[in-house]
């Protein structure tokens, strides 16, 4: 029984792809700003978080039986790739060290997000028997949802993850070899590699914390909701240039590993047997020893809101060219 359906499967999509009349592919490069429970600024978009996205999208792949120019609701599918992060002990130009809101939290990440996503499009025009490059330019809007994978990691140490190696963060704003109030603690910059990846540490509490079996308690694959608005100038038939906004809704809130609470001490200890082990979670889930006091504490405990879900916006400028392809004999599919 699954021959004659896989057959007839594989008959109707090659149907459509040979009854179609134009592939659109376009490439753009753009900014992420991310949206989470990490931040220093009062307000809605933490502009220093900017970070780089790319992405490809395939459009008017599917069957066009009317045989439009264009069409006004269609498809697009994208595989991309999107940058976003935050670093809450670095500088902010013009902010002194003690009025950034969350600097003796002192959390940190990057997250390196690949994935693959479906959208329906609406083209803002009137006349789908209209060339677009007679249109000159148009407005469009898409939803969709997508598949990414990614793992938040964090520079925490210089080299390797080492107690020796950790970088230590002082009220002055500087980061030293030493524990505050060391004598002749000696001042040194980030490597800039992001060695640890905290999905594989114990950072925060809750459900599956102090059980050695579960030490990586999150999933790296994410559902994200796309959902944007653009303009897009037609250069000639082929060649069109567009600027797009998009804002990605996550069902998630682990993209910075920032959720809940901070693990306790009882916690980690019962999750790490080695002691090296143990003052290494503890340092990852608080880099700077000033988030939590180690047990549930009004005060300290609370690490994120795990009621605000994450996500991140993508504002872009893209390339696209439209390849026509041959007149091909109308299958039987497509009757």
């Amino acid at each position: 029984m699954m021959r004659p359906v896989l057959f007839l499967s594989a008959l109707a999509v090659a149907s459509s792809v040979c009854a179609q009349r134009h592939l659109e592919v376009g490439v753009s490069g753009g900014v992420t700003h991310y949206y989470g429970d990490l931040g220093n600024i009062d307000g809605p978009v933490q502009w220093n978080s900017a970070r780089p996205g790319m992405t490809i999208s395939f459009r008017d792949f599917l069957n066009n039986k009317k045989r439009y120019v264009t069409r006004s609701l269609t498809t697009e599918a994208r595989l991309s790739w999107f940058r976003i992060g935050y670093d809450e002990t670095a500088a902010i130009k013009n902010t002194e060290v003690q009025d950034l809101k969350n600097y003796k939290r002192g959390l940190s990440f990057r997250n390196d997000l690949i994935g693959a996503s479906g959208h329906l499009v609406l083209n803002a025009y009137r006349e789908p028997f209209t060339p677009l490059f007679q249109q000159r330019f148009f407005m469009y809007f898409h939803i969709g949802v997508g598949v990414y994978h990614g793992r938040p990691k964090a520079d925490l140490f210089r080299g390797e993850q080492d107690p020796a190696n950790k970088y230590y963060f002082w009220e002055d704003g500087t980061i030293r070899d030493a524990p505050r109030k060391t004598p002749g603690a000696t001042i040194v910059q980030r490597d800039g590699k992001y060695e640890t990846d905290l999905y594989g540490w114990l950072t925060e509490g809750g459900v599956g914390a102090g059980d050695p079996s579960r030490t990586e308690r999150f999933s790296p694959w994410h559902v994200g909701v796309p959902m944007g608005a653009g303009l897009r100038v037609m250069v000639n038939r082929k060649v069109s240039v567009g600027l797009e906004y998009c804002y990605l809704m996550f069902l998630t809130d682990m993209l910075d590993d920032v959720s809940d609470r901070y693990a306790t001490y009882d916690e980690i200890d019962a999750t790490y047997v080695d002691a090296r082990d143990q003052d290494l979670a503890r340092y990852i889930s608080d880099p700077t020893g000033w988030g939590t006091v180690g047990q549930v504490d009004l005060r300290t405990s609370p690490r994120g809101n795990p009621a605000l879900l994450d996500s991140f916006s993508y504002f872009s400028l893209e390339v696209s060219y439209k390849f026509k392809r041959s007149p091909a004999r109308r299958s039987y599919m497509s009757l």
